[in-house]
């Protein structure tokens, strides 16, 4: 498939998941740690928790979960760059960090979350806003009972690699919060 072709389908896959979510706002705590991570993915691609505002802050979205799996689209801007006049390197991490993480959170059942202890980020080559889009995809090595580990690549829509990374993620219990009852948790 062209590169053309690619950046019209990614728009396409673009707009039809925005006409779905909901607006950037942090979801209530016991409605994400009620479900798992799937769950909860499909309830933001249905509108019924709100996308994350770090996405609405970066222009990033998420496109795709499935279990060990997950893409997310974004737009490299010019209100992302560096003084240097490309993308910062936070927002290759961000963005690879949000892909990798949510390859793990796929996983996992309702009552446990992770958190990144370590991401490592490889940036190959520049980014512009004369590129229109770029996918980071990241994917599931590993995952064990407490630590996972995942792999992610930044492409642009003509394949060209941008960055890629892995990640270690801590596994673990979610833990009722301080005076809350099992039916809050």
């Amino acid at each position: 498939m062209e590169a053309d072709q690619v950046l019209a389908r990614w728009a396409d896959d673009e707009q039809a998941v925005r006409s779905r979510l909901g607006a950037p706002a942090a979801a209530p705590r016991e409605q994400v740690v009620a479900r798992s991570g799937m769950e909860m993915f499909e309830a933001i691609f249905a509108g019924d928790l709100p996308s994350p505002p770090i996405g609405d802050t970066l222009d990033f979205i998420p496109i795709h979960m499935e279990s060990g799996v997950a893409v997310f689209q974004g737009r490299p801007q010019r209100r992302h760059y560096n003084p240097l006049g490309a993308v910062h390197g936070g927002w290759f991490a961000t963005l690879l960090d949000s892909a990798v993480g949510c390859a793990v959170h796929t996983t996992l059942p309702a009552g446990k979350g992770f958190t990144t202890l370590e991401l490592k980020v490889n940036m190959i080559r520049p980014l512009t806003d004369q590129v229109p889009l770029v996918r980071a995809e990241g994917k599931i090595v590993h995952a064990g009972r407490q630590i996972a580990t995942a792999e992610g690549r930044i492409v642009g829509p003509d394949g060209k690699l941008y960055a890629h990374a892995t990640t270690t993620c801590l596994i673990f219990d979610h833990a009722p919060r301080h005076g809350s009852t099992n039916s809050e948790s």
